[in-house]
């Protein structure tokens, strides 16, 4: 595949991008200037680079109002601005529907694609047709076993077994003795690694809930059925930020004392944490997950390069607790963490 060079200019234009942000951020008002410049950036800034606008595609498996994938979209159009990259985005919680988008992107002839493996068999074709086009693709977020075998450059995200394990770890040290976990998309292979890993180091006893994340409502009554039944559950951990709140409300109808935990960081999240009303969170940085995938994609247009040696680029799992909360805060009110 011919890959283009140019832009002999664009390693001094990135750096005196960066210096000029290090010199803001030491003066007395350098978090507004910061934060006014990622705002006039996200609204279509200067590139930092004078390659060819190239076209990258993102398809996930969010479904709607998911404001994790807002988070990630906010990292990936960040990056695109800087790399002057013409961004795409589409998703679909159905994995048949999600790889008719990337046949879609594919038809449309893009330079580059991200994308989620949540339910990778059913990608796997649309993959391969990616490769025989042409089309580099980098994974995001979860399918970090099947990227390597299914083409992608490279993975970006958290190992979601790693991270169960860090979870387990957490509510040993915090004395739980019987927990929920909340899976709220079933067949997510990303989700059941999460709640193993959770099972494989907790010295408590776990449970599995399945409940349609789709349906709010539905989430939290079937917690509240399973607290009030069960008083002896002394924590819940839910794979994603919104479902905590909707944890919390249900702890509050059962009359329970179970600890309510949470994957995945935003702003409501953040203040559950400062005000004690969550126990703790594990952040995998969703916006360095599209801040990344872009900037590799361009690095692989522009300089062939691959991250990662052929395994996964880490952004996660971070235990935040409330002792992070308010630091985090900030970054997460501005769509950031």
């Amino acid at each position: 595949m011919a890959r283009v060079k140019t832009g002999v200019r664009a390693v001094g234009a990135v750096l005196v991008a960066v210096l000029g942000a290090s010199l803001v951020g030491c003066s007395s008002t350098g978090g507004k200037r910061a934060e006014d410049a990622r705002k006039a950036a996200a609204a279509g800034g200067r590139a930092a680079v004078d390659t060819p606008r190239w076209t990258f595609g993102m398809v996930t498996h969010s479904g709607d109002g998911d404001t994790f994938w807002d988070i990630v979209q906010n990292g990936a159009k960040q990056a695109a601005v800087k790399d002057n990259i013409k961004f795409l985005y589409a998703h679909d919680d159905e994995a048949q529907q999600q790889a008719q988008l990337v046949d879609s992107y594919i038809d449309k002839k893009v330079d580059g694609i991200i994308v989620t493996l949540a339910k990778p068999d059913a990608m796997k074709g649309a993959l391969a047709r990616a490769k025989k086009a042409g089309i580099p693709v980098i994974t995001v977020n979860s399918g970090s076993a099947e990227s390597k075998e299914f083409g992608a450059l490279t993975h970006i995200g958290q190992d979601e077994t790693i991270a169960g394990e860090a979870v387990g770890e957490e509510l040993n040290k915090r004395g739980r003795k019987k927990a929920l976990c909340i899976l709220h998309e079933q067949g997510n292979v990303g989700h059941e690694q999460r709640c193993e890993g959770a099972k494989k180091t907790f010295e408590g006893t776990m449970q599995n809930l399945y409940v349609t994340g789709t349906n709010m409502p539905d989430v939290q009554s079937s917690i509240e059925a399973r607290l009030q039944t069960d008083k002896s559950v002394d924590a819940v951990v839910t794979l994603g930020a919104p479902f905590a709140d909707a944890a919390v409300k249900a702890k509050e109808g059962a009359g329970s004392k179970a600890e309510i935990d949470t994957f995945d960081l935003n702003e409501k999240v953040a203040a559950g944490l400062k005000s004690g009303s969550l126990g703790f969170a594990v952040d995998q940085q969703p916006y360095l997950q599209g801040y990344e995938a872009v900037d590799l994609l361009w690095l692989y247009k522009y300089n062939a390069d691959v991250l990662g040696g052929g395994k996964p680029v880490l952004t996660g799992p971070q235990i935040i607790t409330k002792d992070q909360a308010a630091e985090l805060e900030e970054y997460a009110k501005r769509g950031t963490r």
